[in-house]
């Protein structure tokens, strides 16, 4: 665990907007992952114990859930809220299946892409370097192993996660789409309840340090395509 600069509790503006940060960070992986979200009640309000796993005993405020919310909590619940919401409306987060790398339905698109911020593959040196903070996600909304009740192929939007798990600002290359659609980023955490919906007008985005973003396009609106580039994935 990382206190962040201050052991306990702080009145340190940035040490408290950093753990806040840290905490949406959490609950974002959580809900962003392959499996069922196991959240504990009072996790949506950012309720703790103090560090006590025996509180089960504990008849005071210690394991009392606090439902009169200050600002910071509040928004940690919305925070909470649209991340629950943006599972559910995203079938590839969703999947029954585990990730295969490898294109499900025939197409050239794998169905999970392990990328670097310029848009390159990661290798396999990439992954065994320790020193290695960020990195990227993209989940073609084509290529989810699933068929729906009638036996058609589940399809959905195409999502790209961004991390940034270094102590500084870093810049993203997403796939570059056709000239009918743009990349919307729907999640920031660098925001207190996950920033606006905001349509990019450029491929790139500039993440905060210690910060995840995920970005959707529909897929009606074209594929990502490789690049004539090796191993970047948009279209050149």
């Amino acid at each position: 665990s990382c206190n962040w600069g201050v052991e306990g509790p702080t009145d340190d503006p940035a040490i408290v907007e950093l753990r806040e940060r840290m905490k949406r960070n959490f609950l974002a992986s959580l809900f962003l992952s392959l499996g069922v979200p196991m959240l504990l009640g009072g996790d949506e309000i950012g309720r703790t114990q103090g560090g006590n796993n025996n509180a089960y005993c504990q008849d005071n405020e210690t394991s009392w859930f606090d439902w009169d919310l200050d600002e910071r909590r509040a928004d940690f619940l919305g925070f909470t809220k649209r991340i629950i919401h943006l599972r559910k409306t995203q079938p590839v987060l969703r999947r029954r299946k585990f990730l295969q790398g490898r294109p499900i339905r025939g197409d050239r698109l794998k169905d999970v892409y392990w990328l670097k911020p310029d848009g390159m593959e990661m290798t396999a040196e990439d992954w065994e370097d320790p020193g290695r903070l960020v990195l990227a996600i993209l989940l073609p909304g084509n290529q989810i192993d699933a068929y729906d009740p009638f036996g058609l192929p589940v399809v959905g939007d195409t999502l790209f996660i961004a991390i940034n798990a270094a102590s500084t600002a870093q810049t993203f290359l997403l796939p570059t789409i056709d000239s009918q659609g743009r990349w919307e980023r729907i999640l920031d955490t660098a925001c207190s309840t996950g920033g606006p919906t905001k349509t990019l007008k450029k491929n790139r985005y500039r993440l905060k340090a210690r910060s995840l973003a995920v970005f959707r396009r529909d897929l009606g609106s074209g594929a990502p395509s490789r690049s004539r580039g090796r191993g970047r994935h948009g279209s050149a």
